[in-house]
C-alpha cells in the first residue's frame, strides 16, 4: 500500500529520485556539521539555526519537485521568453538596487520578507530553457550564422553582461554552460570558436574600461585571482580559503574523521556553502565523502542522457540536457575549486550546499526533467495521457501503440 502511494506520488525516473534523497542527507549531515561553530558564534548560541534553515529549505525544495514533476513541460515552450525577459529584468534591480555583501551587489531583497533572491541563479536557469525553446525551433536552420547570432547569442551576452559587473565567475560560468549546450543542440563549431573567441575580448574590454571609469577593486579580485591561481604563490588574505579546504581535504583521508570532527569548518567562512565538499572529505573521507557525490552526479548525467534519448520531439530533449548540464557543471566547477584544481568562483554544490535561491532554482530543475520523464515513461508504458499534453505546435508528445 506504501509502496503504491509512493509510486503514485513520486512518478518519473526512479534513479534520480534516489539522487534527490542522497543529496538531501548528505546536506543536511554536512550543513549542520559544517556551521555549527558560526551558528553558535552569530546566533546567540542556537547551533542548529543552518540545520533548521536547510531543512526547511529541502522540504519546500521537495514539494517543488512534486508538484513542478506534474506540470506538462510544454508550457515552457510557451512562456522561455517571458522567463527570460524577467529574469533579465531582475538583473537590471539587482544592479541598481541590489543588496551588498562582501564587497559585491548579486542580491535583492524581497519587500517585507528579508528573502534575499540571487538573481544571477534565477537568470541562469531562465536562459537554459530559452536555448532549449529555441534550439527546438530553428533546428533546421542552425548554419545561418546571423539568425544563430541574433536568437541565441544576443540573449546569452545580454545575460552574461549584466551577471558580468559584480560575478565574473558566474558569467564565465553561464557563458560556458550556453555553449556546451548549443555545442550538443548542433551549432557549427567554427560558430562556437568565433563567439568565444569575441566573449574573451569582450571580458578584457569590458575590464579594461571599468578600471578606468570606475576605479573598481573588483577587475582588482578577478586578477589577484587568476594571477595566484596559475603562479602557484601562496597568499595569505586571497588564497586563504583555499588553503584552509586543502588542508580538510587532506586531512580527511580515505575514511574521514568522523561526522562532526572538521577542525577546518572553524576556519573556512563558505564552510556550508562553496566549500561544503572539502568539510564532508575531511569528515567522511574520500570512499565515503568524495566518490559517492562524485559518482551521483555522473548518474545524474548519465540519467539525463538517457531520458533525453527516449524523447520523440526536440525541446523536451533540449531541456533536459541543458538543466542537467548547468547542474553538473555547477557541481563540478564547486569541487574543482574545493580540491584547488580550479580558482575560486563562489558556486555552491547543487542541492548539498547550504543556501535558498540556489537550492529553489536546482528543485525546479530537476522538477522540469522528471516532467519529461513522467511523460516519456509514459510512452513506454502505452498509458494515456491528458490531451493538454502536446507541443506548441499541436502535436502529441507521442503516439500510444497501437494495438
Amino acid at each position: 500500500m506504501e509502496q503504491g502511494w509512493l509510486t503514485k506520488t513520486f512518478k518519473g525516473d526512479r534513479a534520480i529520485w534516489g539522487l534527490v534523497a542522497l543529496f538531501m542527507i548528505y546536506s543536511l549531515l554536512a550543513v549542520y556539521s559544517s556551521s555549527v561553530g558560526v551558528a553558535y558564534k552569530n546566533f546567540g548560541g542556537n547551533t542548529t539555526y543552518f540545520l533548521r534553515t536547510q531543512f526547511i529549505m529541502l522540504v519546500l525544495s521537495l514539494g517543488i519537485i512534486v508538484v513542478v514533476s506534474y506540470l506538462p513541460y510544454r508550457i515552457y515552450f510557451s512562456v522561455a521568453g517571458l522567463l527570460l525577459i524577467g529574469a533579465a529584468g531582475l538583473l537590471v534591480l539587482t544592479f541598481a538596487f541590489g543588496s551588498r555583501v562582501n564587497e559585491a551587489t548579486r542580491w535583492l531583497v524581497i519587500p517585507g520578507t528579508g528573502f534575499r533572491l540571487q538573481t544571477s541563479d534565477v537568470a541562469k536557469a531562465a536562459l537554459v530553457i530559452y536555448l532549449a525553446r529555441t534550439l527546438a525551433k530553428y533546428q533546421n536552420e542552425l548554419n545561418n550564422f546571423m539568425l544563430v547570432t541574433k536568437y541565441f547569442m544576443v540573449p546569452i551576452a545580454i545575460i552574461c553582461g549584466l551577471i558580468l559587473p559584480e560575478n565574473l565567475s558566474t558569467a564565465l560560468m553561464v557563458f560556458g554552460i550556453s555553449m556546451i549546450i548549443l555545442f550538443i543542440g548542433r551549432i557549427p563549431f567554427k560558430y562556437l570558436l568565433a563567439y568565444v573567441g569575441m566573449a574573451v575580448v569582450g571580458v578584457v574590454l569590458f575590464a579594461m574600461v571599468l578600471v578606468v571609469v570606475s576605479k573598481s577593486n573588483r577587475v582588482q579580485v578577478w586578477k589577484n585571482r587568476i594571477e595566484h591561481f596559475a603562479s602557484g604563490k601562496e597568499d595569505a588574505d586571497g588564497d586563504y580559503q583555499s588553503n584552509q579546504a586543502k588542508i580538510a581535504i587532506s586531512t580527511g583521508g580515505l575514511f574521514g574523521k568522523a561526522p562532526g570532527h572538521s577542525a577546518q569548518r572553524n576556519m573556512l567562512p563558505q564552510s556550508n556553502s562553496d566549500f561544503i565538499f572539502a568539510i564532508i572529505i575531511e569528515e567522511y573521507g574520500l570512499l565515503l565523502g568524495a566518490i559517492p557525490l562524485i559518482l551521483a552526479y555522473m548518474i545524474l548525467l548519465f540519467r539525463g542522457i538517457t531520458i533525453a534519448k527516449k524523447c520523440e520531439t526536440a525541446f523536451p530533449a533540449f531541456l533536459v540536457m541543458g538543466l542537467i548540464v548547468m547542474m553538473v557543471v555547477q557541481a563540478m566547477l564547486n569541487m574543482l575549486v574545493a580540491v584547488g584544481l580550479f580558482p575560486v568562483t563562489g558556486q555552491t554544490l547543487p542541492m548539498v550546499s547550504w543556501g535558498r535561491t540556489s537550492v529553489l532554482v536546482m528543485s525546479f530543475s530537476i522538477g522540469a526533467i522528471l516532467s519529461v520523464s513522467r511523460v516519456v515513461n509514459a510512452r513506454i508504458k502505452n498509458e494515456e495521457l491528458p490531451e493538454e499534453e502536446v507541443s506548441d505546435e499541436g502535436e502529441k508528445i507521442y503516439e500510444p501503440a497501437k494495438t
